[in-house]
């Protein structure tokens, strides 16, 4: 099992990132994806890949939390670092309009410069999409005929939001603990996803999936969003992990 997205660089881990990156490797996680939020953050994500090189892998971009009026300035420093050849995706990226949208405009420029490096670099995208679907198509529509690989992290859609991404391209959509919430729709949106394009992630420390929600996730946790996906589409854990695990190298190349 892959985890496709995890902040366990933030210093919510800093007591115990080794226990909790062992914690994972006894649970089954073969992989971390770590995708940085900053320019802060970048080199809290380098060392723990540093530190664990084959077992984590680095992405880069600005979350769209992190969009302010400096968005330029700080893309601008960020680039030059994709060169090195360390990341292999872009991201976070995206719109989030949840709590603010003082930068909407700001956040889908910095999505659609976001989106060139990938093309540029032949690299996909990580998606972070709060309330903000119109938008991040309005900019998909800016960006020619074809688009980057990526993965929509968190999906939080319905099916008919599944149908409209998919106009645009194959994506993937990222899986984690919310669809074990009993409040959930996305189980009844996960057959028209397809195991196919699921892969599986925590968003650590966030949305622990139950029966551990309300702590802080890891990546440990991973187990339970697989098991929840099989029992939902009718197919063994085994399955889940095979395939999304496939799914996972096949979007982000890795070994």
């Amino acid at each position: 099992m892959i985890d496709t997205h995890s902040h366990i660089y933030c210093d919510q881990f800093d007591d115990d990132r080794d226990a909790t990156v062992l914690r994972a490797q006894e649970a089954g996680i073969s992989h971390i994806i770590l995708p940085n939020e900053n320019l802060a953050s970048v080199p809290l994500v380098r060392a723990l890949h540093d530190q664990y090189p084959a077992y984590t892998s680095m992405a880069l971009g600005l979350h769209p939390e992190e969009v302010k009026q400096d968005w330029r300035e700080v893309l601008d420093a960020m680039r030059p670092l994709l060169d090195t050849g360390d990341f292999i995706a872009v991201g976070e990226i995206g719109i989030d309009l949840y709590w603010d949208k003082t930068y909407r405009l700001e956040q889908m420029d910095a999505l659609a410069m976001q989106l060139q490096w990938c093309t540029s670099k032949d690299l996909p995208f990580i998606m972070h999409c709060r309330d903000g679907l119109d938008e991040v198509l309005q900019v998909f529509d800016t960006q020619g005929t074809t688009l980057p690989r990526g993965v929509f992290h968190c999906w939080p859609g319905d099916a008919g939001d599944v149908e409209r991404v998919r106009r645009y391209g194959d994506f993937y959509f990222g899986i984690g603990g919310v669809v074990t919430f009993k409040k959930s729709q996305l189980p009844a949106v996960l057959p028209a996803i397809g195991l196919d394009r699921i892969l599986l992630e925590t968003d650590a420390p966030y949305m622990a999936p139950v029966p551990m929600r309300g702590k802080r996730n890891e990546s440990s946790f991973i187990p339970y969003i697989n098991n929840h996906i099989a029992t939902i589409l009718g197919v063994t854990p085994e399955e889940v992990s095979a395939v999304t695990d496939r799914n996972a190298r096949d979007l982000f190349k890795i070994n």
